[in-house]
């Protein structure tokens, strides 16, 4: 029977939603479902993905593989992957899986396709849609004669099943040496943000040049505060030292796909709307109405971000909070 594996991307004690969906798209089409995990929270995170349909979770352990070394993390993706012989490999496109995959991808010399927005399994075969040329049209890929097919998919854009907390996964321990390391890590720096990262959030408000000054964006945390969501920009504001690079979605930024995207002082240039066209519903505020967001957009505000912000955040707070 044909197999999935699954990468439990993450350190914390709640599994992402990127990794619900993949667990779920595997669970879905009917095939073994296996999964592994790295870093101290990893039997934690395998517990939890045997309720999304893994019945088997290798996991390591080790304090060592708490944060991402290149180098460790593919010695411990070979082991993993000769372990399951599994015949796809998923994981989520985000800045890990685009570093450690093509590793892996080229160590196995094997095919691999990388932010992915749709995916089909056929038996064996696996099919999967990823857009091209800034999103102006999409290619549909298959593989051939590879040892074992490599997907990274992008977050938000496959439904989660409900969690099933009377499944476990059995848990195996692998154990990787990683005694000839040409790499350490010495230092992560790591956010002090408390909000979803971008790829992952549901909600984002986005701020451009329109914003005037980088003490601006302060209204669109007010409105970020009142929906619960995420803080983006544009290239630009990032580039002028505004907001860390982060905070950057556009195409050589963060590619994300939430349910609501709203864009405020954001001219709309291709580049930027390659990171967000996936979006749901994107609300557009701009007052220069041949603004080329609005040709994206699901709705209009012709209008003062500094008059139209506030008055969301006022009327968001009054509705959410009642």
């Amino acid at each position: 029977m044909s197999k999935i594996l699954v990468f439990i991307e993450g350190n914390t004690d709640q599994l992402k939603n990127s990794v619900k969906e993949l667990l779920s798209a595997a669970h879905n089409s009917g095939q073994n479902v296996e999964a592994f995990a790295f870093g101290s929270q990893a039997k934690t995170l395998a517990n939890q993905a045997g309720h999304f349909g893994a019945k088997k979770v290798y996991i390591c352990s080790s304090d060592s593989l708490n944060d991402y070394n290149p180098q460790a993390f593919l010695t411990a993706c070979k082991d993993i992957v000769a372990k399951s012989q599994a015949n796809t490999l998923l994981a989520s496109s985000s800045s890990l899986g685009k570093d450690l995959f093509p590793r892996l991808a080229a160590s196995l010399n094997t095919g691999m396709v990388s932010d992915c927005t749709e995916i089909s399994f056929e038996g064996d075969d696996v099919k999967v849609k990823k857009p091209l040329y800034a999103g102006k049209c999409s290619a549909e890929v298959s593989f051939e004669n590879s040892p074992i097919k490599m997907v990274l998919m992008r977050p938000n854009q496959l439904p989660i099943n409900e969690a099933d907390t009377s499944q476990e996964a059995t848990i195996e321990e692998i154990n990787v040496e990683n005694t000839d390391l040409k790499v350490l890590i010495k230092e992560i720096v790591k956010s002090t943000s408390e909000k979803l990262d971008l790829t992952e959030a549901n909600i984002v408000v986005s701020g451009g040049r329109g914003l005037k000054e980088a003490g601006n964006f302060k209204l669109l945390e007010d409105l970020a505060d009142a929906l619960g969501a995420t803080v983006g920009a544009s290239r630009a504001v990032c580039d002028d030292g505004w907001v860390p690079h982060s905070m950057q979605v556009g195409q050589t930024g963060k590619t994300v796909a939430p349910n609501l995207y709203i864009a405020c002082g954001i001219s709309g240039a291709i580049q930027h709307l390659a990171g967000m066209s996936g979006s749901k519903v994107i609300v557009a505020i701009n007052n220069d109405p041949e603004a080329p967001i609005f040709q994206k957009a699901t709705y209009g505000i012709v209008g003062d971000l500094f008059d139209v912000v506030p008055k969301l955040t006022a009327e968001f707070s009054k509705v959410l909070q009642s």
